[in-house]
């Protein structure tokens, strides 16, 4: 049963703090994992948090809270007990064998289940179901409890056989097989399709979940890119031909990236990501109002490494400056400044200081710095054009 099919349920989320963790990030961690429960369709209700050195190899959690969440779910009839972090199958069946009311599932399972949801075209839908084979390989013993039995050969007699378990394993890995084969063909239509585009100048948005790279597409593109403020909210590379001055360029609107995205989904979204591997420029946009986006630059960063694409030249879009809050600064208070005290203006000045990385502050939504954010593109691909094109002078 999925979360779609049940619309707006309840659901509690369960995490750790292990000595040296910022109990404030566990917490902001949490929020977003209750973002991403609202984005599949069930509501919040409860926040459980241990402390723990580590966690519990059979449970995750120790046994006194497991209880305590059980008998909470039972009382207050919660659907869903999602961890903040990937379960072994171990310890997703021991869980499950005490809280009997709910469906338990992990940070990964939910983002795959989203996935699953957003998937519109066939290209999309293969990739998540892949990403889903894998991840349900390893668990299969404890998703079917009924799989302990054994079957007896073909023609045979009281034959050892295989057990259900081994049945289900092997049609599993014939079905990953299968749509790695059929996604492997359509990847060559892909890159048959980039390679007609020519050698036109291509810069692809990159960026966390939900931080409007997609309404910044439709802004700079004039289309109409699906975007809403929801995580994943596009799964399929959007790629839309844009004439800035009179330099045209390729602009592309990749998948978002994610604290812990399942290593499944790189993988299977890995040929997605081409359009960021083969791009001229890295636009990374950035959410300016989130409390942590730094972190979520360095997530970002990490996975462009990943698919080898770091080295990258990238122009960075910090978005979203009508939503930026801080906290003034009391100047006579002994207490150190912090990252919550800097205004927007100290913020530009420290990015901006930084010449190793060139940026903008504006925000897509409100149209605020449009037209300097449309003169440095054109700088860039400018420049790349004319290294191309030489003897296009037009262009200067």
């Amino acid at each position: 049963m999925t979360i779609q099919e049940k619309k707006q349920e309840k659901a509690v989320f369960v995490s750790i703090i292990k000595t040296g963790d910022d109990e404030r990030k566990v917490h902001e961690y949490l929020d977003e994992l209750e973002f991403l429960a609202e984005t599949a369709g069930a509501y919040g209700d409860k926040k459980f948090v241990q402390r723990l050195d580590r966690p519990e190899s059979a449970t995750y959690i120790r046994s006194g809270k497991l209880q305590e969440i059980a008998d909470y779910c039972e009382e207050n009839e919660i659907n869903y007990v999602i961890f903040d972090d990937e379960l072994t199958g171990i310890q997703q069946r021991n869980i499950e064998k005490v809280i009997k009311s709910s469906y338990v599932i992990d940070r990964t399972s939910l983002i795959l289940e989203i996935f699953a949801q957003r998937a519109k075209t066939s290209y999309a839908k293969m990739q998540v179901e892949l990403a889903r084979y894998n991840y349900m390989l390893p668990r299969l013993a404890g998703m079917w409890t009924h799989l302990e039995r054994q079957r007896g050969g073909m023609g045979t007699r009281g034959g050892m056989g295989e057990t259900q378990i081994e049945i289900d394993r092997r049609i599993v890995k014939e079905r990953i097989t299968r749509l790695k084969e059929q996604l492997k063909k359509v990847d060559k239509q892909m890159a048959t399709q980039r390679g007609n585009r020519g050698q036109m100048v291509r810069l692809s948005l990159v960026g966390y979940t939900n931080v409007g790279k997609s309404t910044l597409m439709n802004l700079l593109s004039k289309s109409q890119v699906f975007a809403e403020n929801k995580l994943f909210a596009t799964l399929d590379t959007t790629v839309r031909k844009v004439v800035i001055g009179n330099v045209p360029f390729l602009l592309s609107d990749t998948v978002g990236f994610i604290r812990k995205l399942p290593t499944q989904l790189i993988e299977a979204f890995k040929s997605t990501l081409d359009e960021v591997r083969e791009a001229d420029i890295l636009v990374h946009v950035v959410d300016i109002s989130a409390p942590d986006f730094e972190e979520q630059m360095s997530i970002v960063e990490n996975t462009l490494e990943e698919i080898g694409a770091k080295e990258k030249p990238i122009y960075i879009i910090f978005n979203k400056i009508d939503q930026y809050r801080y906290e003034e600064y009391d100047e006579f208070s002994l207490e150190p400044k912090t990252k919550a005290n800097r205004s927007i203006e100290e913020l530009k000045n420290s990015w901006i200081a930084k010449e190793k990385t060139p940026c903008i502050f504006i925000s897509a939504k409100e149209k605020i710095n449009i037209d300097k954010l449309k003169s440095d593109i054109y700088k860039m691909v400018a420049e790349i054009h004319a290294g191309r094109y030489p003897f296009n002078n037009f262009l200067w």
